[in-house]
Parts: structure tokens; C-alpha cells; sequence
């Protein structure tokens, strides 16, 4: 390798990190901030709150809400992804609002057959609509350690980010008449299920279930987050927070390009045939959708 090169990889590992060790810093506890939605036995709080477990059998699967509701805020999970042949599972980390007209800012980890990669679904919804969805496999094997996955959200843009490296943003553009998710309040979800239908390989590959149970494991959650209150009031405050305000700088923009032009697989904004009167009004105005 050469010596500018072999440099420049060094500082990426660096800089990855201490991330995670920035990330780790932050946890909080299961039992304090999440509660078992479904799935019963199959979802399990442990080690004094710092670790969470959820199962998917051919019976039920499992998931988990936080007990308060935010807006705006950063948001970091660790996760370990379903190892082996995890074909026809969902594994999320997503937050939601409810209701009719609800928003959504979703990670979805779609299994796959042993050897094959994962897929990372990303997807942003406002005023109960959607199909904004970006797609990316991975540069490491999301099975094999835990890797943090946060979200940013504010009232400028969201940004989706693994191990503190940006691989998608999504612009506030209502000035545009474009929906963007700002004054609903959400929870943060997580959750395992089957979804062989359409997330392996649009549904060819189904759930081997003689692999069953399948397991996907969290831990050192953390929402640096305003959160909303009973009466729908603030019980925190933006000031001073990093990322009420935070975009990307030109490291940001850098490992963006490069996540985007090595690791994308789909992108909306790049689906003519899906759009044949014009691609969406944002897909014209952001560089980093």
C-alpha cells in the first residue's frame, strides 16, 4: 500500500474508532428508557439494562418502544445483525410518530442467505407518506461485533450514520412543498419479524425456519434528545446541543461521497421508471439525499 494511502486508511480506522468509544461513553439503560411492545419471552432486557435481545420464531417475532417520546434529537444504537442465514428477517431501529399522517425515519436491516450481504434500508415519511428509500450494503460484517447506527434529527435535515459515518442525509425542503418531518413527536422502536415477502431478494428467498429462533442483539442506547412531555410541552432544551444545528463538513461530505459511490445500491432519486413525470422535487435540489 502506498505511504499517502496507508495513511489516509489509518486515520479512516482512527477516526471509527474512537467513535464507537464516544458512543459507548453515552449508554443508557434498557430497563429506564424501553419497553417490551410484543413478542414476550422472545425480547429480553439483561445485564442490569445494558443489553437487549430480540428473537424471531415461526410463531411471533418481538420488538421494543421508548418510553418517551421525542422531537428532534441524536439517537445511537449498537446493534449485532442476525448471523448466518437471516434470509426473510427484518431487523429495525427506526423512529415513529402514530396515528393518520404519522412520520417515520427508519433503519431496516433485510437478511439474506448466507454469504450474501445484507441490505440497509433507509426511508424517511412525512404526513404519512413515504417512498423515499435509499438502499447500501456494508464494509463490514454487520453479524460478526456490534457497530453503532444513529440517527440526527433537527429542523434543518436528518442524517443517517454508521459508526459516526454519514451515509445519507435528507434535507428539510417545505419551502419546496416537499413534507418534512418537524412537529410530531416520535418514539424510538426496535424490532425483529418476518417479512419473507418481499425483503430477500424481493421475496424469492424465503425463512429457513429449521434456523430458528433468530436473534438480534442491542445495547449502549443513548438519545441525546429533546424530550416532549405529557402535555405535549418540551421538558428539555436545544441550547447548546451539537446536533440542533448539525450538518455535514467537509470530512462529512468526503466519507458521504465515498460511502455513496462504493456502497449504494439504490437511491430513489435515480428511479426514472419509477417516476415517469419527473423525479421528486428534492431529488433536484440536494447533492446528499
Amino acid at each position: 500500500m502506498k505511504g499517502s494511502s496507508y495513511s489516509g486508511y489509518k486515520s479512516f480506522i482512527t477516526f471509527v474508532v474512537m467513535a464507537c468509544l464516544a458512543a459507548a461513553a453515552l449508554a443508557g439503560n434498557f430497563y429506564d428508557d424501553m419497553d417490551i411492545t410484543f413478542g414476550n419471552e422472545r425480547a429480553k432486557i439483561f445485564n442490569g439494562g445494558q443489553d437487549l435481545s430480540l428473537s424471531l420464531d415461526r410463531y411471533s417475532g418481538s420488538g421494543f418502544q421508548s418510553k418517551h417520546e421525542y422531537l428532534f434529537g441524536r439517537f445511537d444504537m449498537q446493534l449485532k445483525l442476525v448471523p448466518g442465514n437471516s434470509a426473510g428477517t427484518v431487523t429495525t431501529f427506526y423512529l415513529s410518530s402514530q396515528g393518520v399522517g404519522h412520520d417515520e425515519i427508519d433503519f431496516e436491516f433485510l437478511g439474506n442467505s448466507s454469504g450474501n450481504p445484507y441490505t440497509i434500508h433507509t426511508n424517511v415519511y412525512a404526513q404519512g407518506k413515504g417512498d423515499k428509500e435509499q438502499q447500501f450494503h456494508l464494509w463490514f460484517d454487520p453479524t460478526a461485533t456490534f457497530h453503532t447506527y444513529t440517527l440526527i434529527w433537527n429542523s434543518q435535515r436528518i442524517i443517517f450514520m454508521i459508526d459516526n459515518i454519514p451515509i445519507r442525509v435528507f434535507n428539510n425542503n417545505e419551502a419546496y412543498g416537499v413534507p418534512y418531518p418537524k412537529s410530531q413527536p416520535m418514539r424510538v422502536y426496535g424490532s425483529l419479524w418476518n417479512a419473507d415477502d418481499w425483503a430477500t431478494q424481493g421475496g424469492r428467498v424465503k425463512t429457513d425456519w429449521t434456523k430458528a429462533p433468530f436473534t438480534a442483539s442491542y445495547r449502549k442506547f443513548n438519545a441525546d434528545a429533546n424530550i416532549i412531555g405529557p402535555n405535549q410541552k418540551s421538558t428539555t432544551s436545544e441550547n447548546n446541543k451539537v446536533w440542533s444545528t448539525q450538518g455535514l463538513d467537509a470530512a462529512g461530505r468526503n466519507r458521504i461521497r465515498w460511502v455513496q459511490s462504493k456502497y449504494m445500491i439504490y437511491n430513489y432519486c435515480n428511479d426514472i421508471t419509477r417516476f415517469p413525470g419527473g423525479l421528486p422535487t428534492e431529488c433536484k435540489r440536494s447533492k446528499f439525499l
